[in-house]
């Protein structure tokens, strides 16, 4: 293997010097940004240092004879950063198992010599590339959008010579964001469905959520809204909602049976939108998540919005939806946004599932505590930034 470091004013000419002399095969081995000393220690550059690597062209007669032999060294794409601990243990395996050849030996040797060098303690990404990184950690986004998104600011932080600031990058982390949900189908009611069916698991407020709609499509749109509940399994569920619905004077049904939802949605027909209330279940019984279809007539006519709260475990989540997906989930509403810092989790749904969220609630209010969710809003909530 034939090792050599280099030393360029930029990334992309570091990669241009690294491909003239050891060809598209090469590897990185290491990548990091050094200041150059200048006149009197004045007028000092940044410049970048790269150690890059390439196996030796072996004629097929000779690979055929080492083919048994020896094992090809572990190759790391190029424009990728390696593991030090994992390239070194792999070395350290290749050493014991080969250690009849001397000259492959003595590459080894000079590599791990190199390798020294380098701090054991050197992020694969440097200033606010590896602020975002922590960002995008600490708000619990899965490993596999997380290296997505930041390879996607690692392409434009070389293109930008390195030099952007921590709010540039926050932005293009914005822009990666959106880019990656805006094919989602995302956004409150439209009303071209008349029934909109809310589902969910107890206690992650599903009722005084259906409220603040209802008083949004009146207060703001100006439409007529009829209730229906099906949640006859607690009496002070129905209470709650038929305050609602006197505060707000929308006629409410309550359905005990099929029978009764399908009387019900024939008495609401001359309403511009009817909303529909089930009961709160512990969605790990199956039991009971099925039993909504023994009351409830899905149809194309209706939209079903699953209820999350974002103080959930984001493996619950999972588990909400996987059973609920039963119900044809529409789109999401996110709650209690202002009861915890971790918003990653809706970006882990919506990916996941292709689902896009129809509600951000934050706060017990009605009819305020509710905004229509976007893209830009997910991408803004959890990256902390406040602009639209």
């Amino acid at each position: 293997m034939k090792v050599k470091k280099y030393t360029a004013s930029s990334m992309p000419e570091a990669m241009k010097m690294i491909r003239a002399e050891l060809g598209n095969d090469a590897v990185i081995l290491n990548s990091k940004a050094v200041q150059t000393a200048g006149f009197f220690g004045l007028f000092r550059k940044k410049s970048f240092e790269v150690i890059a690597a390439v196996d030796p062209i072996i004629p097929d007669n000779q690979k055929l004879q080492k083919k048994e032999k020896v094992k090809k060294a572990p190759v790391i794409p190029l424009n990728e950063h390696v593991d030090r601990g994992t390239f070194v243990k792999s070395i350290n395996t290749q050493k014991s198992t080969e250690s009849n050849h001397p000259e492959l030996i003595k590459e080894i040797i000079e590599l791990k010599a190199m390798m020294k060098e380098i701090s054991s303690d050197i992020s694969p990404y440097t200033g606010p590339l590896n602020d975002i990184n922590n960002l995008l950690l600490n708000q619990e986004i899965e490993l596999s959008i997380r290296k997505e998104i930041v390879s996607s600011l690692l392409e434009r932080w070389y293109t930008n010579s390195a030099n952007a600031s921590y709010q540039e990058v926050l932005q293009w982390t914005k822009q990666a964001i959106v880019s990656k949900i805006s094919h989602i189908d995302f956004g409150g009611l439209t009303y071209e469905k008349k029934f909109i069916n809310v589902v969910g698991p107890t206690g992650v407020g599903k009722t005084t959520t259906l409220a603040k709609i209802a008083a949004d499509c009146m207060l703001k749109d100006k439409k007529s809204v009829a209730f229906i509940t099906t949640d006859t399994y607690r009496i002070a569920a129905i209470d709650q909602l038929k305050t609602y619905a006197k505060i707000l004077g929308a006629p409410i049904e309550v359905c005990y049976s099929l029978a009764d939802f399908l009387k019900a949605k024939e008495a609401c027909m001359d309403y511009d939108i009817v909303l529909i209330d089930t009961a709160g279940r512990n969605f790990r019984n199956t039991k009971y998540v099925e039993d909504l279809h023994n009351i409830i007539h899905f149809s194309e006519e209706m939209e079903t919005f699953l209820v999350l709260s974002l103080t959930s475990k984001m493996a619950d989540m999972k588990d909400i939806y996987e059973q609920f997906s039963k119900a044809n989930v529409t789109k999401f509403i996110f709650t209690k946004v202002d009861e915890t810092i971790n918003y990653g989790p809706m970006l882990n749904l919506i990916v996941k599932y292709g689902v896009g969220a129809a509600y951000l609630t934050n706060g017990q209010n009605v009819p305020d505590d509710i905004v229509v969710a976007t893209p830009t809003l997910i991408a803004n909530t959890l990256l902390g930034v406040d602009e639209s």
